[in-house]
C-alpha cells in the first residue's frame, strides 16, 4: 500500500499542507513542537478514525478555526482509494471512501493498516494494562473484522454491568445475569484470538529485539487473563458481593494484561531507558511484521517518531539497517537529527523525500 498525496487543513498547527510522498522513504526534519509529529498523526487518524495523541476529536482543531479535513490518496495493490475524513464543532466527525460515507467508521479499521512507533509508547511499559490490551487490540482489530464486533458487543455489557453495581438499589439478579453470560461468551472468544495471536507474536518479536540488541539480553512476554483461571462465567460470578461493595467489575478479559520481561525480571522495574526503547520499538517491528502475513496481505505503512533518541550508536545502526531493508514498504519517519535520516537514505538506494517543518508549514 502507498499514501500517494495527503491534504490537511486545519490540524493541530497544520493550517494547510499538500504534500506529495514518495512511494519508499519520506523524512520531516525541524526542531522538536513544530509539527513533525501532528504530520505523521494525521496519516493515522486516515487508518484508525481517530488521532493518537488526543482522544478528543474536537481538540485536533487547529487553535482560531472552527473545522479540520483530512484526505488521502491511496494506491491498494493498483486500486486508488480516496479516503477523507472532515469535523465541524459541535458536530460529529464524518468519514468518506472514494467520497461515500461510512455507516459505521468501524468499518474502515483495517483498509489502511498502519503500524506507529512514537515516544508515546513507553506508556506500554509504565502505564497500567489498558495500554497493554490497546496494543494487542490495535493489530487484531485490522486483520480480524470480527474482534471489534467482539468487543464491542463485551464493553456494552460490561457498562451494563458496571452501572447495575454502582445503583443504589439492589440489582436484578436475572438481567445481571444476563450481562455476565455476554460477558463471558464473548471474553473467552476474546481471549482465544488474543491468545493465538501473542503465541505466534512473541517468536517474532524477540527476533528484532536480538537483532537491534546485538547482545544476549534476553525478553519474554506473558499473556495473562481471568480466562486462564477457569470458566469465565464461574470467575465473573464468583465475587458478585466484592463488586456490589467496590462499584465495578473485578474480573473478565477487560483485566487482562501483557507481563513484559528482561532477563526475567519485570522490564519496568529493570529495563534501562536504552532497552525499554529497543523492547517498543521491537514490539512494533513485530506488529509489522504480523499484520504483513495476515489480515489483507497489503504491506502496511511504518511511521517512526524520533525514534533514535536515548538509544546507543549500535543500536541505531541497527534500526538503520533495518529501514533501509525493502521489506518495510513505504515509510515516513521524523527527526531532529538530519545525520540519522541520511545515513537511512545513503543505504536505501531507492526514492525518497525530505520535507523540513517549522511552525506548522511544510517545504520540500
Amino acid at each position: 500500500m502507498i499514501l500517494r498525496h495527503i491534504t490537511i487543513l486545519n490540524y493541530k498547527n497544520i493550517r494547510e499542507a499538500e504534500l506529495d510522498f514518495s512511494a519508499g522513504i519520506n523524512c520531516f526534519v525541524g526542531r522538536n513542537g513544530e509539527g513533525k509529529t501532528n504530520i505523521l498523526d494525521a496519516i493515522y487518524f486516515l487508518s484508525f478514525t481517530r488521532s493518537a495523541t488526543c482522544a478528543i476529536d474536537s481538540l485536533n482543531i487547529r487553535h482560531g478555526e472552527d473545522y479540520f479535513m483530512l484526505k488521502g490518496l491511496y494506491d491498494i495493490e493498483g486500486t486508488a482509494e480516496d479516503i477523507s475524513c472532515g469535523m465541524k464543532l459541535h458536530q460529529k466527525k464524518q468519514l468518506k471512501r472514494n467520497k461515500k460515507a461510512y455507516k459505521r467508521l468501524s468499518e474502515h479499521i483495517g483498509l489502511l493498516p498502519l503500524i506507529l512507533v512514537s515516544p508515546n509508547d513507553q506508556e506500554l511499559i509504565m502505564g497500567g494494562s489498558d495500554e497493554r490490551r490497546r496494543f494487542m487490540d490495535i493489530v487484531i482489530s485490522q486483520y480480524n473484522p470480527r474482534y471489534l464486533s467482539l468487543l464491542a458487543r463485551h464493553n456494552a455489557a460490561l457498562m451494563q454491568r458496571n452501572a447495575m453495581l454502582r445503583a443504589d438499589e439492589e440489582p436484578d439478579i436475572e438481567m445481571m445475569a444476563a450481562y455476565e453470560e455476554v460477558m463471558a461468551a464473548t471474553g473467552e472468544d476474546i481471549y482465544a484470538i488474543r491468545n493465538e495471536f501473542i503465541t505466534e507474536f512473541i517468536p517474532v518479536f524477540q527476533q528484532y529485539y536480538t537483532r537491534i540488541a546485538a547482545c544476549h539480553e534476553q525478553v519474554g512476554l506473558a499473556y495473562k487473563s481471568h480466562c486462564q483461571r477457569g470458566p469465565l462465567l464461574e470467575v465473573i460470578q464468583r465475587d458478585r458481593s466484592k463488586d456490589r461493595a467496590i462499584g465495578y467489575s473485578l474480573h473478565g478479559i477487560h483485566k487482562d494484561d501483557l507481563e513484559m520481561a528482561l532477563d526475567g525480571h519485570s522490564l519496568k522495574r529493570e529495563g534501562s531507558q536504552g532497552q525499554n526503547k529497543t523492547f517498543l520499538i521491537s514490539l512494533k517491528l513485530a506488529q509489522f511484521n504480523f499484520l504483513k502475513r495476515t489480515g489483507s496481505k497489503t504491506i502496511p505503512l511504518l511511521l517512526l517518531d524520533d525514534i533514535f533518541d536515548k538509544l546507543d550508536a549500535n543500536r541505531v545502526e541497527q534500526i538503520i539497517n533495518l529501514a533501509s531493508d525493502e521489506q518495510f514498504g513505504q515509510i515516513f519517519i521524523t527527526d531532529t537529527n538530519r545525520e540519522n535520516l541520511d545515513r537511512i537514505l545513503d543505504r536505501s538506494h531507492g526514492d525518497y523525500r525530505i520535507f523540513h517543518v517549522k511552525g506548522g508549514e511544510v517545504t520540500t
